[in-house]
């Protein structure tokens, strides 16, 4: 039988459905296990957490939206994926982690052979914490290094923080996703992230909706655009103080490419896509 998915959202998960989801996990019979928002007894997630390590057929972890809410609960995942070699998504959007618990969790993400996409949006973390996701990029050995990568809502990172993750996404990495929405960045850290995107040969998606940009930052974006050519293929501009016309510019210089677009239009705030797509 073929790997399934079990997908529950926002649900209380009694002992019970707690059994059941562990047994699937042993059995290898899981693909995707999606617990975004649910409540569960720190005794029930030492549960989740050993099938998960168990299971050979789990390739997307998604525990979104507050599961892993204290330090206890990321030591017991990152012993799972210490011990997991199959999860090649994981997702913690809206974990109040914080760098003391991305530290704990570090050297377990950094020597997994499998993870390629890392969702940690409004995780509470700083430039500490931009400093260790710097280091899971760069392929290493058998390793791929990360291939997408959501840092959503992270205010807590300075532009010190941000310019350290650009260089890293120029110098050696293998990123083709890059979601960096409702940031507070700025023109400044626009321009170094317009540096990474020309050095990077394998950056196609970079979302900067609701980062504070302005018609300077939009203008470095359409020099860049314009004058070097990238992978760059969807480039994510809505909500952000832009005028229409360099919007359009840099538009029609991405519809060039028919593989490419650029996204204006806000479609309502939502959680990250990625984070509830199968890959």
């Amino acid at each position: 039988m073929l790997p399934g998915s079990i997908q529950i959202s926002g649900e209380t998960l009694s002992s019970a459905e707690i059994r059941d989801i562990c047994e699937s996990l042993r059995e290898n019979s899981v693909r995707l296990l999606s617990l975004r928002g649910c409540q569960l007894s720190d005794r029930d997630f030492g549960r989740i957490c050993r099938g998960v390590a168990e299971s050979h057929s789990l390739a997307q972890l998604n525990l979104n939206l507050g599961i892993v809410s204290n330090i206890n609960r990321v030591k017991q995942l990152a012993e799972a994926l210490k011990t997991n070699r199959s999860v090649q998504s994981l997702f913690l959007h809206g974990s109040p982690l914080t760098d003391a618990g991305l530290a704990l969790l570090n050297p377990a993400l950094s020597i997994h052979p499998s993870l390629v996409a890392l969702d940690l949006g409004d995780c509470m973390l700083g430039d500490e914490g931009i400093n260790l996701i710097c280091g899971l990029l760069p392929p290493d050995g058998a390793k791929s290094g990360l291939k997408e990568l959501t840092l959503s809502a992270n205010p807590g990172v300075t532009a010190k923080g941000w310019g350290r993750l650009a260089i890293a996404v120029a110098h050696s990495s293998q990123v083709r996703v890059l979601n960096l929405d409702y940031n507070p960045l700025g023109d400044q850290v626009a321009g170094m992230l317009a540096v990474a995107v020309a050095s990077s040969r394998t950056l196609e998606v970079l979302d900067l909706e609701g980062t504070g940009l302005t018609n300077h930052s939009a203008q470095t974006l359409l020099d860049m655009v314009e004058n070097y050519p990238t992978a760059l293929r969807t480039l994510i501009l809505a909500e952000n103080s832009i005028s229409p016309e360099l919007q359009q510019q840099i538009s029609d210089l991405l519809s060039e490419d028919p593989s490419s677009q650029m996204v204006l239009v806000t479609s309502g705030l939502g959680e990250n896509l990625l984070a509830e797509t199968e890959m």
